[in-house]
């Protein structure tokens, strides 16, 4: 099949694009390298087509996805302290960006399975969270979201196949500062032999999936026959920061222990999937176990 991949070489992007290769899919990489990089595809370069283009160009956009079987899209701007104070380009790259996907789609035929978030839901009153919980985002990242979700409802009443896959935390090789990463900040401060710092008191929760796990979902999500959906991609495993910092610090044998600062704005205080929705309709289901992977490269970061 040839498919598309919006941010793809961005860190789960990247991830998205070597799944399909290894599953012997025609890949095209769309990205403008506002904060990716082209070594993110290092692994099958020669296999992928790569270009240069910005989702905003509507023109370009179109030659390229016209002869696509379908197209994953990962691009977006996902700081969400920055989406604070560049509120008008958040809503062009995250919004705009994908409702000119989204068009494409319904002009030329083809199937979307793109990246939600589960900052739609905000903060929520029942945990874990099924897909039908209230969804008030708490940042303007958040509500870019969930805006794209306004669209896909109304995309998939035009005939569009589509399914919004709603992240949570995310984690794994690549991952860099512009996905906002707490795991990516605690290690890079274990490999300064620093204390990792937790914003607030470290009692939220979060369900951190490994970004190999995300990618087999988006091409599962892909070649299955619902044609409209949203779903959660998580583990429904919680742990909160404080447990992540202790974690780490063990795997390091380091005589350190972690410091707070002060709380983030717009910070959900509990984030863990109710992932039923995913195995049944997908039989989708997250493997990599979280504490095995942390242990494995924090060995890796000190032996350096």
């Amino acid at each position: 099949m040839n498919f598309i991949v919006t941010g793809g070489a961005g860190f789960i992007g990247s991830h998205i694009a070597d799944h399909l290769i290894e599953q012997n899919h025609s890949v095209t990489v769309i990205d403008n390298f506002h904060a990716t990089k082209l070594e993110n595809l290092s692994r099958f370069t020669n296999k992928i087509e790569i270009l240069d283009m910005d989702i905003l160009d509507y023109e370009k956009l179109r030659n390229v996805v016209k002869n696509a079987d379908g197209v994953f899209h990962e691009a977006a701007l996902t700081l969400v302290q920055e989406s604070f104070t560049k509120q008008k380009e958040y809503h062009d790259v995250n919004v705009t960006g994908t409702e000119n996907i989204l068009k494409l789609a319904k002009e030329f035929g083809f199937k979307v399975v793109y990246a939600s978030s589960s900052s739609v839901y905000g903060n929520t009153k029942k945990v874990p969270i099924k897909e039908d919980a209230e969804r008030k985002p708490l940042n303007p990242y958040g509500n870019t979201k969930l805006e794209d979700e306004y669209l896909a409802e109304k995309y998939s009443k035009l005939g569009v196949p589509i399914i919004g896959l709603r992240y949570f935390n995310v984690y794994g090789p690549r991952q860099n500062i512009a996905y906002a990463g707490v795991i990516t900040k605690f290690l890079e401060n274990i490999a300064n032999r620093k204390t990792p710092i937790i914003n607030g008191d470290g009692l939220q929760i979060r369900d951190f999936v490994y970004v190999g796990d995300v990618a087999k979902a988006n091409l599962i999500a892909m070649e299955s026959k619902v044609n409209f959906a949203f779903v959660n991609i998580g583990t429904g495993i919680a742990l909160s920061i404080n447990d992540l910092a202790n974690i780490i610090i063990k795997a390091s044998g380091l005589a350190i222990k972690p410091v707070h600062g002060p709380p983030l704005e717009g910070d959900v205080r509990t984030s863990q999937a109710d992932v039923s929705l995913a195995k049944k309709l997908l039989n989708w289901k997250a493997e990599t176990k979280l504490e095995d992977w942390l242990n494995e490269t924090v060995q890796q970061i000190m032996k350096n």
